[in-house]
């Protein structure tokens, strides 16, 4: 929402400026509000409050009015030719180290929560960072820690190797996106990348099939390496959302993509879906699978991607938006999250929730009780002095009308002047006179 005020701001500034809404509290206040939660605090002996921007109405409204500089065209209204999308949720059970590791970052979060560190030393922006690549696997905090079994990596590798023997005599193609352990060259440090890959070749392809996108590091070798995959001598192209999102043009074979790990942002998540759903593939049935490993950041993760992509979805829609609906705010995990994914007790976020609803209905009990009093003022005090102030100004009225009927404006629209000791009844003598008054006057003398 506040990205969508600053594209207004942009492209609409003098049209805001007629509406007085070129600040944004003044925008916010016409299309949103905050909105107070209670959450859980780290330490798990009582709750606090937070207040998120994150209410929105008056959506048709809104889009209506970006809609004059912005012309949205949805999948809906497009009909595009492209491939039918079958999803795939693949979910992983944690190990016991990646448990644990659960339990240490929770603890972590006590700690910056009470102040008891240095931000420089940890703080909630690594936490998140390391929950993340603890629900992708357990090696890339600790590369001596045994490879599970039942790991995403190893669970994608299966999906792969059996995908790239089904179509094996189409030479079709995958793609897998993984923004997180990303190669580093010859440094030796464990990767997700350099570890599916291994796993890749010794299941039987060749590894010449096998790629990644961060090989390629100019323009000159992306444009060959991807004529390689849509010809199918490279079967399995491996790469980040930001080096294989926009701009990606390998669909002709794709049959399957993967994603490994979560983004932020929903447009991520667009951007790697629009890579295999897209014109000009030969297939017409693709997959998409997604991994998650449960009891971890994953499942925060994949939850506040699909919040957001809803609450977007109904703003960038092809019909009328809805009247209201609810943003997500998310760029690392709040303290009661974190504690609930930890504890693992579903009791915990129901009992957040229902504080929070408690809270709500206290807020709208009060608002009630405040428009009560208002609406009782109103009646006793304020009504009754308007009334008195408005007949007053009837009378006023009436008599003003009853004076004018008394003295009617003539039909020519000249009701006469009176100049120094002559009275004129005729428009052209009155004005001669009065211009050959004005010739008399002499430096400031009055007439």
């Amino acid at each position: 929402m506040t990205e969508l005020y600053t594209m207004q701001r942009y492209l609409q500034y003098d049209r805001l400026q007629e509406l007085d809404m070129t600040h944004f509290d003044s925008w916010a206040s016409r299309f949103g509000e905050t909105v107070t939660a209670l959450e859980l605090a780290p330490e798990g002996t009582g709750y606090r409050a937070r207040t998120r921007f994150s209410k929105f109405f008056n959506l048709p409204e809104l889009m209506s009015l970006f809609k004059e500089v912005a012309d949205i065209q949805t999948a809906d209204q497009l009909h595009l030719p492209v491939p039918e999308v079958e999803y795939h949720n693949i979910v992983c059970q944690p190990t016991e180290f990646q448990k644990q590791m659960v339990q240490e970052l929770s603890k972590r979060a006590s700690k910056v929560h009470s102040g008891s560190v240095k931000p420089q030393e940890d703080n909630m922006l690594k936490i998140t960072s390391d929950g993340r690549k603890l629900g992708l696997d357990q090696r890339i905090l600790n590369p001596l820690l045994p490879d599970d079994p039942g790991s995403k990596v190893n669970q994608c590798a299966g999906n792969i190797l059996r995908i790239w023997r089904e179509g094996a005599a189409d030479k079709l193609t995958q793609l897998v996106f993984c923004d997180i352990s990303t190669p580093q060259g010859a440094s030796g440090q464990f990767t997700v990348y350099d570890d599916l890959r291994h796993k890749l070749v010794r299941g039987g392809i060749p590894e010449e099939q096998v790629a990644f996108i961060h090989e390629a590091g100019t323009e000159a070798k992306k444009k060959e390496l991807f004529a390689k995959v849509r010809s199918g001598q490279v079967r399995v192209l491996m790469g980040s959302t930001q080096k294989m999102g926009a701009g990606t043009n390998v669909q002709d074979r794709l049959i399957a993509m993967h994603d490994l790990d979560c983004p932020w942002r929903p447009r991520d998540l667009t951007q790697r879906k629009g890579r295999i759903e897209r014109q000009g593939n030969c297939n017409p049935l693709v997959h998409v699978y997604r991994y998650v490993t449960e009891g971890t950041f994953d499942a925060y993760l994949w939850q506040t991607v699909e919040k957001k992509q809803q609450f977007i979805s109904q703003i960038m829609t092809s019909k009328s938006p809805a009247r209201s609906c609810e943003d997500v705010d998310a760029t690392a995990l709040s303290f009661a999250e974190i504690k609930a994914l930890c504890a693992g007790d579903p009791r915990i976020k129901e009992r957040m929730e229902l504080d929070v609803d408690v809270t709500r209905l206290k807020l709208l009990k009060s608002d009630y009780m405040s428009k009560h009093y208002r609406m009782e003022d109103n009646l006793l005090n304020r009504y009754p002095k308007r009334l008195r102030e408005n007949r007053e100004l009837k009378k006023a009225l009436e008599a003003d009308l009853a004076l004018a009927e008394q003295h009617p404006h003539p039909k020519d629209g000249f009701a006469g002047m009176t100049i120094g000791n002559w009275a004129y009844q005729d428009r052209t003598s009155a004005g001669e006179a009065l211009l050959a008054l004005c010739s008399e006057v002499k430096g400031d003398n009055m007439l």
